[in-house]
């Protein structure tokens, strides 16, 4: 069974900066991407930056150039981090860790499939002030 658990999240000023860290225990290396998505209140939840099993990475066109995806692999587990810098009000939002099944359709992070295989976190916010 695959875990992700969330961490790091805060309150910050207008051009701070905040990483987020997602632990992530079942992970089948090859089966899987993963990302991290938003979700303002009012809002659709919105993928913001993915990292694919080649290690490739991706990202909206909100957070290209300030955010960055990465990942670290430790014996059995992974951890997923997420470097904001330069943040802005319009940032402010519940922020989510997700591995998502490859399938057939490739990594959806900016995509609109899901599976019963996706694997999410239960989110951190992150509220950035003016």
């Amino acid at each position: 069974l695959m875990q992700l658990v969330e961490s790091g999240g805060g309150s910050v000023q207008a051009g701070g900066s905040l990483r987020l860290s997602c632990a992530v225990s079942g992970y089948i290396f090859s089966s899987y991407c993963l990302g991290w998505f938003r979700q303002a209140p009012g809002k659709s939840r919105e993928g913001i930056a993915a990292i694919d099993v080649d290690t490739s990475t991706s990202y909206a066109d909100s957070v290209k150039g300030r955010f960055t995806i990465s990942k670290e692999n430790a014996q059995n587990t992974l951890t997923l981090y997420l470097q904001m810098n330069s943040l802005k009000p319009e940032d402010t939002a519940m922020y989510y860790c997700a591995a998502l099944y490859l399938g057939d359709v490739g990594c959806q992070v900016f995509g609109s499939i899901s599976s019963p295989m996706d694997a999410w976190g239960q989110g951190t916010q992150v509220t950035v002030s003016s």
